[in-house]
């Protein structure tokens, strides 16, 4: 009787202390179950309007910097070219008359003084600095017409993922509205939420382990790049009929807020292939 007490203590005893040093690991090196994949995500945005004639990509395909997604119809964009190029042939021809009837005024001035009067010689002298200007606008016109047209090819700004694609050829885009997303494969990093309590001493630079629950038997290691600071408000937020939002609470209990910490990745193995939104547990090992 007295063993089967002895044993039945001992394991008691063993069990406390083991979930005393778990809880004092804890509370040493912080641990969330709340962590995400993130990374960049750019909108591939279109720059003019038009349909597209050309798609050179699939969805959630993989893209390199400068890649052709698609193209649009560059049909109206050629001859917008081809107008500007004649407005500014039309004004630099108008800029050597106006110089020419100046300099005829100028030259009969000096051979036959009083035959102009000062007012047509300023006249001639204005028409010709219109006549410049006229063919700056000309010009500019003709770089807008020249980067319109080069904007109906858009490409990948940069190397990484196509996602959520659902554009075909003979769709219709319209300018500065995105069209389709694209992950930037070198921004991927680990957003773990922390309760405020437990980031108590944790700095830049402190060690992390993730761990993937898609590869629960792989950990990474990384370490923390940047502590978040601030996170958004929900009570006092308009609500129904205009009237603030307001949470119930105990008075009794004070719930810790959790703060977004950023952690980056040492290294990533070649089999493992983040996606964001992917669930991650993080470890902050803090000493």
């Amino acid at each position: 009787m007295f063993k089967r007490y002895s044993l039945t203590l001992l394991i008691v005893v063993t069990a406390l202390v083991t979930l005393y040093l778990q809880y004092q690991t804890y509370l040493e090196n912080p641990w969330t179950r709340d962590g995400q994949v993130r990374a960049h995500v750019i909108q591939i945005t279109p720059r003019v309007t038009g349909q597209i004639i050309k798609m050179q990509v699939e969805d959630n395909a993989r893209v390199q910097k400068g890649e052709l997604l698609f193209e649009i119809d560059p049909s109206i964009y050629q001859v917008n070219l081809s107008k500007a190029i004649a407005s500014e042939k039309q004004a630099a021809t108008l800029l050597e008359k106006a110089k020419n009837e100046a300099h005829r005024a100028v030259n009969l001035e000096k051979l036959t003084p009083g035959a102009q009067s000062e007012l047509t010689l300023n006249n001639l002298q204005n028409a010709i600095e219109t006549a410049q200007a006229n063919q700056l606008m000309a010009k500019a016109q003709v770089e807008e017409a020249k980067l319109n047209l080069q904007y109906t090819q858009v490409t990948a700004p940069t190397d990484g993922y196509i996602t959520n694609l659902n554009y075909l050829v003979g769709s219709q885009v319209i300018a500065n509205n995105p069209v389709v997303a694209l992950i930037d494969e070198t921004s991927f990093w680990i957003e773990g939420f922390f309760k405020e309590t437990d980031l108590k001493d944790v700095s830049i630079n402190n060690q992390a382990q993730v761990t993937l629950l898609m590869h629960d038997s792989e950990m990474l290691q990384g370490e923390v790049q940047s502590i978040g600071y601030g996170i958004a408000k929900s009570d006092g937020s308009t609500g129904n009929a205009l009237l603030p939002n307001v949470n119930p609470s105990f008075q009794w209990i004070r719930l810790a807020q959790r703060i977004p910490v950023k952690i980056k990745l040492n290294h990533l193995p070649q089999e493992i292939q983040l996606r964001v939104g992917m669930t991650a547990s993080v470890k902050i090992v803090k000493h």
